[in-house]
């Protein structure tokens, strides 16, 4: 019996600031379904280069007061990266708080603006330890 992996889906409160956050990412989207009927879009987004790879953003037009506060509960969704050092200043720059640095050169956790935990691992061997990240504590939770 043969299983293929199709996607992971998230519900998201804003459309708009949930793929900009993605987009910081570098996934880029690769398909999108607006349904006027059921009044809800799936956007797909996924790794340049890994269209078998996305992540399905649901966003309901009229808003999902079924959406937990907070998505701890889900686990996390995972990428590698090139720089692991690079992409968390990246992210730092445009406004978002790294929850667990990247202290190992190894590993990092962020949360998307739904509460999502996103874990960044280091593409190959673990970078050398270096500042600012080698000292930095965790914020809050991932």
């Amino acid at each position: 019996m043969k299983v293929t992996y199709l996607h992971t889906m998230v519900r998201v409160k804003d459309l708009e600031k949930s793929m900009a956050f993605y987009k910081l990412l570098g996934l880029e989207e690769t398909r999108r379904i607006d349904n006027e009927n059921g009044r809800f879009s799936l956007v797909f987004l996924a790794p340049p280069g890994q269209p078998e790879c996305p992540v399905e953003l649901t966003y309901n037009w009229d808003g999902d007061d079924a959406l937990p506060s907070d998505s701890r509960h889900f686990g996390h969704l995972a990428y590698a990266v090139e720089d692991i050092y690079a992409m968390c200043q990246h992210l730092q720059d445009n406004g978002v708080v790294i929850n667990r640095p990247p202290r190992d050169g190894r590993m990092a956790f962020v949360r998307s603006p739904d509460n999502i935990s996103i874990e960044l691992l280091q593409a190959g061997e673990a970078k050398a330890p270096a500042e600012p990240w080698a000292s930095m504590e965790n914020t809050g939770h991932w």
